[in-house]
């Protein structure tokens, strides 16, 4: 299970609804008219992209090491 941070936004008051973006993965965002709704967009998004960027960098080289990066 990864956590990542999202920043999540209320809709003008005539438009309603939520978006969000995330701060690790630039270029992810997702929308809703519920918070929820907004948030599972946004992980889906997030979980796509990231998906798209590992396959890139194993196809540019195949013997690259996939590993875990902890910190705090």
């Amino acid at each position: 299970m990864s956590h990542f941070k999202a920043i999540l936004h209320q809709g003008e008051a005539a438009e309603g609804g939520f978006w969000a973006t995330c701060l690790e993965v630039p270029g992810a965002n997702g929308q809703g008219e519920t918070r929820e709704e907004c948030l599972l967009n946004l992980a889906e998004a997030v979980k796509l992209i990231l998906e798209m960027n590992e396959e890139e960098a194993l196809r540019d080289d195949p013997h690259a090491e996939k590993t875990d990066l902890v910190f705090a």
